[in-house]
């Protein structure tokens, strides 16, 4: 087998997995349950060593290291940067030509428009493929944590809020835990993209 056919051939087992994972904790109860118990095979130490708003700490990581690496590889930063660069001149363009009322111009570059239909397509496709490949690793670690939170009361302190029990909820389904994870990967994220020099569109 040569190793482009390989390669095309693990691409499309892991596109799979990924999307099978996104739609089964999406439609079954049972099945993010079962992804929580198997995880918990695998982490359920963690909690004992680590007080669990630290361990929340260290899945951030994990998850901000992994998506980074998997973005690096798999999107052509210099065609995205490019393309933005295409998008924000259209748009100045264009608002030049409507504040001038130079209705030739606006006839030109709604057809230029059209014609980076294709573009963006191609644009959204390349943002939404990583995220299958993410969910391999997110979603479980995200099934885990949904399933010790719920078998068990943990509190944790935030400024302004106080003692807040991690499974209530902040704002409509937003829960305490993941407003603290979501906290924790925005840094992490940042320093793990700037120093893998990703992203900055």
């Amino acid at each position: 087998m040569k190793k482009d056919e390989f390669e095309k051939q693990i691409t499309f087992l892991l596109l799979g997995v990924g999307t099978a994972l996104m739609v089964g904790i999406m439609v079954s109860a049972d099945f993010r349950h079962w992804m929580g118990e198997v995880m918990n095979a695998a982490l359920g130490w963690l909690p004992g060593i680590l007080p669990f708003h630290i361990v929340l700490f260290v899945l951030a990581a994990v998850t901000g290291l992994y998506a980074s690496l998997i973005q690096k590889y798999t999107m052509d930063w210099d065609y995205l940067r490019r393309q933005q660069d295409k998008m924000k001149s259209f748009q100045r363009e264009f608002r030049e030509a409507q504040l001038a009322g130079d209705k030739a111009r606006q006839q030109q570059l709604q057809v230029q428009q059209r014609e980076m239909l294709g573009d963006q397509s191609k644009m959204m496709k390349m943002q939404l493929k990583p995220m299958a490949y993410i969910g391999i690793v997110s979603i479980p670690l995200f099934m885990w944590a949904y399933l010790y939170i719920d078998e068990h009361t943990i509190y944790l302190t935030f400024p302004f809020w106080g003692v807040q029990t991690i499974s209530d909820t902040v704002l409509g389904p937003i829960f305490y835990w993941f407003y603290w994870y979501f906290i924790c990967s925005i840094p992490i994220s940042q320093i793990i993209r700037k120093a893998l020099n990703i992203g900055g569109l």
